[in-house]
């Protein structure tokens, strides 16, 4: 699908039930295969408790990426990607689907979801400021885990 057409369906669902509470969540995870790297970017929509709406897109790296730092900084950087094309007028458009129903209680979030752990036994500790830092300046909520579900549950089911 084009962005256009994801952007559609997420308007969609959104137009089903313009009250709800709403979470935009990106979130990309990574998998070293033996000649190559799979990345899988998660864009879910999710209207809590009521379902979700979501697709991927897949890029795959013709080589093993073995360094972390360098793979968890792509992961960011494809997330970052599909961030950005939700422009202030994509993202208001949105917003505005909500709008007129905030007093029931409607709400409208953006998340970026990032494949690291601050738990001093996670390898991916060290990156947590940077990657964090990444997401806030492109106006995004960070979510790491065990919050950061996009990436490390949906994206990475698709990465095997």
């Amino acid at each position: 699908m084009t962005f256009e057409h994801v952007f559609k369906r997420i308007i969609e669902f959104m137009n089903a039930d313009p009250s709800g509470n709403f979470r935009l969540m990106v979130g990309t995870d990574s998998q070293v295969h033996k000649r190559h790297t799979v990345f899988i970017t998660g864009i879910v929509i999710q209207n809590e408790g009521k379902g979700v709406w979501a697709c991927i897109k897949k890029v795959v790296v013709p080589r093993k990426m073995t360094q972390l730092h360098e793979r968890i900084s792509l992961e960011l950087s494809l997330t970052e990607e599909i961030v950005a094309l939700f422009t202030e007028e994509r993202k208001n458009e949105l917003i505005e689907i909500v709008l007129p129903h905030i007093y029931k209680g409607a709400t409208f979030t953006m998340e970026g979801h990032i494949d690291i752990g601050a738990g001093k036994r996670n390898k991916t500790s060290e990156f947590v400021k940077e990657m964090v830092t990444r997401m806030e300046s492109m106006g995004v909520e960070p979510k790491i885990k065990p919050n950061a579900f996009v990436a490390s549950s949906y994206a990475n089911r698709y990465t095997k």
